[in-house]
């Protein structure tokens, strides 16, 4: 990930309402959310304010859309999010890994593979 796109992708999580989207569609995991439960889960939300919220979060590449019948589902786009997790941690440790033990120690731990996908995360 470039600087740029850090950038892009921080400044759209530093409105709480798209962080909690974010954090919401990474719990629902690959299966995602369709917006009207989304804005459900996010206070009742209506739904222009969510359909603000999810476009500057999907045009930042946090979140990625797709159809399925007459809804718009939303989910997390994961390999982003590890990208913006990466560009953090790339030179943490200059040549002393036990300083960045616990961050990768606290990333393990949030996941766990179950049967027939990937991971899920786990809620804390």
């Amino acid at each position: 990930m470039h600087e740029k796109q850090a950038l892009n992708a921080f400044a759209a999580l530093s409105q709480e309402t798209r962080l909690r989207i974010v954090r919401l569609l990474v719990i629902a995991g690959p299966e995602g959310m369709s917006a009207g439960a989304i804005g459900e889960a996010m206070d009742g939300a209506s739904s222009s304010r969510m359909s603000f919220h999810l476009s500057h979060l999907e045009q930042a590449g946090l979140v990625e859309s797709r159809r399925e019948g007459r809804s718009v589902i939303y989910s997390a786009a994961l390999t982003t999010l590890s990208g913006l997790v990466e560009f953090l941690m790339r030179d943490c440790c200059q040549g002393h890994p036990e300083v960045c033990n616990p961050a990768m120690a606290a990333l393990s731990s949030c996941c766990e593979p179950t049967k027939g996908t990937s991971h899920v995360c786990r809620t804390r």
